[in-house]
């Protein structure tokens, strides 16, 4: 509040408010008796003017409305504005009524008075924003660069929420040089109306005249949660008016809710699969990560540092990263720290498998742990399986046996849709890991779960930024089969549901993510060359090159043996198989898979699996090349 007191504009807002709330009082007097007001009337007002002003200012005070800017007055800034005149009024109509009965006063002077401070306070507040608003219009608040410079004249697909955000901030930032010349949507009901002054020109399907007939330069699709099929038909009509365009990005990347020019960004292959919010149980959430230490293993992949940033949201008392990559553990900690300066962040360049760890949970005493850390990469793990053996397998064992010794209260593990009927080492790995956390949740008090899923569309690694990349390069697009499919969902929404599905579990529970209907890799590689403005097979190749060592044409989510639970959250449900092992019996079969794994025996590596995994569908071989 001392530094509010120091600005100069705040006393010149006081200073304004105090002269129309006078003003006010005074005309409401001079309207009540047509112009001439009575002696005693005279008497009454000089003496209450005082304490009917500043009643007004200190309720004004009380609503924050001296602690805004008025340029950028809003709706929420109006209705405190007639909070505060409804509870100023009715204080001082109060006080007057116990004191003298209205004995001298007129009622209708406080009527009038109401109303006439409103009219004031209000008009006053909107004629500066106006007026900022109009003096950029003019080009008089541009910055240098773009004095001169024509408004780029711009149509928003999308006439709700994301679109009229997106229409109020162009409005009210003079450096943003965009003139919005209309907007289109397929509600019938909006066409022709006006959101801030602009006109709703007609729907989606007659954007190519109306390009045309407004000489419109770009588009912008301002709709966060637009479905998939609606996303498909908006790119396609963008694309077919011939001007670039570009999306705000979805209610998952949007995670403070707010929606801002900063965040327009080209569409991506990631828009085309649909961008429905995912529902949370905010309270359940909340219950097991505010105020609680929380570590995040693989801090720095593309789930663990995704989990980082939605964590951060609910306020832990601290968030501990933990990962062996020193740049992105630099990268994501820098992140954090510039968006949430309050929370108290702790790196930890680390193996999960070395003994550093245990110091760590020493240290810090984390009560909350996201087992996100692994290697993930089926051909390099088919080459090199000894690593997936003591990276994956053996990191989790020691993770598990630690959070145990330390009590920790909840420990989630991220897995794979790959551990179904694994044909590969990486996904046999994660399959072992999905039955220690069964097994460690018989042993222990701490809940141990796992959540399995698909592909997360743009992680490292993963087709889309390879496909990308090829196409930045000119092709050919490598695609390893034509018939191949994968299920697919965005960081994002994964991330979300591993923390919600920590918030149900119990212990032992083995969650599945619906991911649904899977999508084939060759319709991804046509569709991101289509959205790159080429034409596939003829601007761009797109080669087939055969399935690699270890891979499935189609990927399973279960096994005919595993049934499905409901959870309280439509997106997740629980596993349950009989196909558990002992803690005893895991860890037998682990040594014995270690044993394999230091002397680089590759099919060692596989019997032991399959002595562990017997669905395992592996094909004997002796060591594979890259």
């Amino acid at each position: 509040m001392w530094t509010i007191l120091k600005r100069r504009n705040f006393w010149i807002m006081v200073l304004t408010d105090t002269v129309l709330c006078g003003l006010a009082y005074y005309l409401a007097h001079w309207i009540r008796f047509d112009g001439h007001i009575p002696v005693k009337e005279w008497e009454g007002l000089w003496l209450t003017i005082i304490w009917v002003v500043l009643a007004k200012l200190v309720f004004l005070t009380l609503l924050n409305l001296y602690r805004g800017m008025w340029r950028y007055t809003s709706l929420y800034d109006l209705i405190n504005l007639v909070k505060a005149g409804t509870g100023s009024s009715g204080l001082v109509v109060l006080i007057i009524f116990f004191v003298t009965r209205f004995q001298g006063f007129s009622r209708g002077v406080f009527i009038l008075d109401y109303l006439l401070s409103l009219i004031f306070l209000g008009g006053a507040r909107l004629a500066i924003r106006l007026y900022f608003q109009g003096r950029k219009t003019n080009g008089e608040t541009l910055a240098p660069g773009l004095e001169a410079a024509s408004p780029k004249r711009l149509l928003i697909i999308g006439a709700g929420d994301g679109g009229e955000k997106l229409l109020r901030e162009i409005n009210e930032n003079p450096q943003l040089n965009y003139q919005v010349v209309g907007f289109l949507d397929d509600e019938l009901s909006k066409v022709k109306m006006r959101i801030h002054g602009v006109s709703i020109l007609g729907s989606v399907n007659e954007i190519q005249p109306i390009v045309q007939k407004f000489s419109v330069e770009e588009i912008i699709i301002a709709v966060p949660s637009a479905s998939a099929l609606e996303m498909r038909r908006f790119v396609n009509f963008s694309k077919a008016s011939g001007v670039p365009f570009k999306t705000l990005p979805g209610m998952g990347e949007l995670i403070e809710g707010r929606v801002k020019v900063s965040t327009i960004r080209e569409v991506r292959y990631e828009d085309l699969l649909g961008r429905t919010e995912v529902d949370l149980n905010l309270k359940e959430i909340s219950d097991y990560l505010n105020g609680k230490r929380i570590l995040v293993t693989g801090a720095a992949g593309s789930i663990g540092s995704e989990l980082c940033r939605q964590i951060a949201q609910f306020n832990p008392a601290e968030l501990i990263l933990v990962d062996k990559n020193e740049s992105g553990l630099y990268e994501i900690k820098v992140e954090l720290g510039a968006k949430h300066q309050t929370l108290t962040f702790t790196e930890a360049l680390c193996r999960v498998q070395g003994s550093f760890l245990k110091q760590i949970f020493k240290d810090h005493r984390p009560q909350v742990v996201f087992h996100a850390a692994a290697y993930k990469h089926v051909p390099i793990m088919e080459v090199f399986p000894w690593e997936a053996v003591f990276n994956n397998i053996v990191a989790t064992q020691v993770l598990l046996e630690i959070c145990r010794q330390y009590g920790v209260e909840r420990c989630v593990i991220v897995s794979t849709d790959k551990a179904v009927r694994p044909s590969n080492i990486m996904g046999a790995s994660k399959r072992i890991c999905e039955l220690l956390s069964q097994a460690y949740s018989l042993e222990s008090h701490c809940r141990f779960m796992a959540v399995r899923f698909g592909n997360v569309i743009g992680s490292i690694g993963s087709v889309v930024p390879l496909f990308r990349k090829q196409i930045a390069q000119g092709g050919p697009v490598t695609v390893t089969h034509k018939d191949m499919t994968r299920y697919f969902m965005t960081i994002p929404e994964a991330a979300r549901l591993i923390i919600q599905a920590g918030a149900i579990g119990l212990g032992g529970e083995i969650f599945l993510l619906k991911m649904g209907t899977p999508i084939r890799i060759d319709s991804i590689a046509r569709d991101m060359i289509t959205l790159s403005g080429w034409v596939p097979d003829r601007d761009i190749e797109i080669k087939y090159i055969g399935l690699r060592a270890g891979e499935k044409l189609h990927e399973e989510l279960m096994t005919e043996d595993e049934l499905l639970d409901k959870t309280s959250h439509e997106k997740i449900v629980i596993l349950r198989s009989q196909n558990g092992l002992s803690l005893q019996n895991l860890t037998e079969g682990i040594q014995r898979l270690c044993e394999e794994a230091e002397t680089g025996n590759i099919q060692g590596i596989q019997r032991e699996l399959k002595q562990i995994i017997p669905e395992c569908q592996f094909e004997d071989c002796g060591p594979l090349k890259l």
